[in-house]
């Protein structure tokens, strides 16, 4: 079975938690998401950002992943993450940097325009 956000919840805690992993799964993936109010890469850059200020990193990666497949390029994380590096904190921020790092396709040569 491919994993889609749609089946993500199923596929990593289905097994433990089958009822939070369905809502997860239809409520969040396939409702919330799917709501006309925002487009996915709002979604997903307001997720992005939350993600870093609350200092969830062990669902940041998926959600780095998505923001990239949503539209956002690795110049805007980078962004993102050095903005709230002064309001999320330094340390926060810089997990996530990486977190954005280890991700694949990550460019090896980020051009900075600092």
């Amino acid at each position: 079975m491919q994993i889609t956000p749609s089946t993500i919840a199923r596929e990593l805690m289905g097994d433990i938690a089958p009822r939070f992993a369905e809502l997860t799964d239809q409520v969040l993936f396939d409702d919330i998401w799917q709501r006309p109010g925002l487009p996915a890469r709002e979604r997903s850059l307001i997720t992005v950002a939350s993600l870093i200020a609350l200092n969830r990193s062990e669902q940041l990666p998926f959600h780095l992943q998505r923001a990239l497949d949503n539209g956002i390029t690795h110049a805007e994380l980078v962004e993102v993450i050095t903005h709230l590096a002064f309001y999320a904190g330094w340390p926060t921020a810089a997990s996530a940097i990486s977190a954005l790092r280890q991700l694949p396709g990550y460019p090896t040569t980020a051009k900075s325009k600092e």
